[in-house]
């Protein structure tokens, strides 16, 4: 329950659309219940009448004398008049339809009728129309938080979970979601309204009966406990399922490459099949115990409409305590308590899948990003002298070291880079940098503030990153660029390509800046991507600039021309470089030699190939021909 009051809360901003919704529905529900109340007059003009007599399905009144009601049903509905308005419309009733001319009263009858159908659906559009843009509204304010509060999060988050499943929370839980907020919205309430206007009429014409009919409601309570209780299981399990089988997919469909390269069609074939047929069977063990609903539902309402009707065939025919229009008005409105019943047993279902759904989604939102500002951090206002690492240690698991006691400094100007052995600790030192993760030990500070008094914003403001798998967006060539800064003129995107050494082959795609790149930028080569990333990255003009060796995968002429586009960005700023080919760090004004999360050397490369050390063995087995 606390969950499903946690989710009715995203209603909360759009209560008067909501609000509006229930009127609709009130009015629903009553020109039902109305309209089901005509057929006790139509049963009596059209089959019983014989003179003036009491309205049918109603309380007798006070008197039956035809004067005396015609005199109530022209009374006004003064102050006093309004504590016996139940008796004085009885009155007005009866006149104005059972005692006309029986022509006339079928006609009137009629008519009625027709007015309130046209009521009742004009009702219920409304409240569907009102009913849609309400959950609606409040699925796509939980969607963004969802996905804001996913943008949040730190690197080891994501590194923990498969993408297809976090993605299935933003797809498949939100179809359970709206069904959720539809069972317990509109259709709760409109057929709930309905079943409340239907069981008073059956009440009004016999209340004996009535009370006999509800026997039914404790098993019944009973039942659909025990099924909704299943079906939450069922819906959870069929939910994490289907989290499996879209990670599948995005798996296979990412590294689609791979799999080809590896004629490995067949083996990814069975392992989606496998996942498929994990969803199915968990998908079909869930509708069975949601199947059960509806005949449970129809079975007990069977059974009582056939007692019902024998009970009141001996009221009639043994009793006489029963007029014959009356009974037919209970059975009626007993046979009208069917619809919304089903409808609420399907309710029931709905909610459970919803709150399973809901379990799921708020577990993402209850998850706090590991990464996140200090109350009172203060925003950076620029970089001006130096940023150093202070004794830092950092586990990804908690225990096993990756840094150890890590400290060095990159001054304001200079070109520092990382070298060292796979492992040695160099990406995961450059990614503490912009707070992708943060330090289990010691501090990274810049100008002496330590990153994590800092606010997100100005810390990454000041930074600029071009890794060796570059990203791309499936957008067109400008907007990869200038992303995330919509509002740059164009003259400025083409100044940074230009610089990138980008522009002579940007111009050459068939809609120049235009072009639509692919997923990742698939439709260009591996040095394309780099400059496009590379005047991304100039196009910032960020003064603290970090290089995951971005030279290292490409050809020679390719990484001749991002090597030109490297300097131009590295000109006139400070420069973190990792580095995987020593050729190209040669020049860097320090470098730190890391092993184990260690520093083990610092200096530049003469001095450190003058050291019969690690950086010396790393730079001979590279040039070892």
């Amino acid at each position: 329950m606390r969950v499903h009051l946690r989710l009715l809360r995203y209603l909360g901003p759009y209560r008067r659309r909501l609000t509006a919704a229930f009127a609709c529905m009130l009015l629903y529900a009553a020109s039902t219940t109305v309209t089901l109340g005509t057929i006790s007059p139509l049963m009596q003009v059209l089959f019983e009448r014989t003179g003036a007599g009491p309205v049918p399905g109603m309380a007798a009144p006070a008197t039956g004398d035809p004067a005396r009601l015609a005199e109530r049903a022209h009374q006004p509905l003064t102050r006093d008049n309004l504590i016996r308005w139940p008796e004085l419309l009885q009155a007005r009733v009866q006149n104005a339809l059972v005692d006309a001319p029986p022509l006339t009263a079928v006609a009137r009858i009629c008519a009625f009728i027709l007015i309130l159908i046209v009521i009742k659906n004009m009702a219920d559009y409304l409240q569907a129309y009102l009913m849609v843009s309400v959950e609606q509204s409040a699925l796509r304010d939980l969607r963004n938080q969802l996905h804001a509060h996913l943008q949040r999060q730190s690197l080891s988050f994501f590194h923990a979970r498969r993408t297809g499943n976090l993605m299935s929370r933003l797809t498949s839980d939100f179809d359970y979601l709206r069904m959720a907020l539809a069972a317990t919205t509109s259709t709760a309430i409109k057929d709930g309204l309905t079943l409340i206007g239907s069981l008073a009429l059956a009440f009004h014409a016999s209340g004996r009966l009535a009370l006999l009919s509800l026997i039914v409601v404790p098993p019944a309570t009973i039942a659909f406990g025990a099924i909704g209780r299943a079906m939450r299981r069922r819906s959870t399990r069929t939910q994490e399922r289907m989290g499996e089988l879209n990670a599948q997919l995005q798996e296979s469909l990412s590294g689609v490459r791979v799999v080809q390269a590896f004629q490995a069609e067949g083996f990814e074939q069975q392992r989606f099949a496998a996942a498929n047929e994990g969803f199915f069977g968990a998908f079909v063990r869930m509708r069975r115990i949601a199947a059960l609903a509806r005949p449970v539902s129809e079975l007990g309402l069977v059974a009582v409409a056939v007692t019902m009707l024998y009970l009141g065939a001996r009221e009639i025919f043994l009793h006489q305590s029963l007029a014959p229009h009356t009974f037919i008005l209970f059975v009626m409105a007993l046979l009208a308590t069917v619809s919304p019943i089903r409808s609420l047993a399907e309710v029931n279902t709905n909610l459970q899948q919803g709150i399973a759904a809901a379990e799921r989604v708020f577990g993402v939102l209850d998850t706090p990003p590991s990464i996140a500002e200090r109350p009172g951090a203060q925003a950076l206002s620029g970089f001006s002298d130096r940023v150093r690492f202070e004794d830092v240690r950092f586990a990804y698991d908690g225990e096993t070291p990756v840094l150890d006691g890590l400290a060095f400094e990159i001054r304001r100007g200079e070109v520092v880079a990382l070298v060292g052995s796979s492992g040695a600790g160099k990406s995961t030192a450059m990614d503490l940098l912009p707070r992708f993760h943060d330090p289990s030990g010691g501090r990274v500070t810049i100008d002496g503030h330590d990153l994590r008094d800092l606010t997100l914003a100005s810390l990454r403001g000041q930074l600029g990153i071009v890794t060796q798998e570059t990203f791309l967006f499936h957008d067109s060539v400008r907007n990869n660029i200038a992303y995330g800064r919509q509002d740059i003129p164009a003259a400025q995107v083409q100044a940074a390509a230009e610089a990138a050494h980008a522009h002579e082959f940007i111009a050459r795609l068939p809609h120049g800046y235009e072009t639509v790149i692919g997923e990742r930028g698939v439709t260009l080569s591996g040095g394309e991507r780099q400059r496009i990333a590379i005047a991304r990255a100039l196009l910032k003009n960020p003064p603290i600039l970090l290089l995951d060796e971005a030279t290292s995968a490409l050809d020679t002429e390719s990484e001749r021309l991002v090597q030109a586009a490297l300097e131009h960005l590295m000109r006139d700023r400070t420069v973190l470089v990792i580095a995987h080919r020593l050729s190209t760090v040669q020049h860097a004004d320090r470098i730190v030699v890391l092993e184990r999360g260690r520093v083990l050397a610092t200096g530049d490369h003469r001095a450190l190939m003058e050291q019969d050390g690690l950086y010396r063995r790393l730079y001979q087995m590279q040039f070892a021909g």
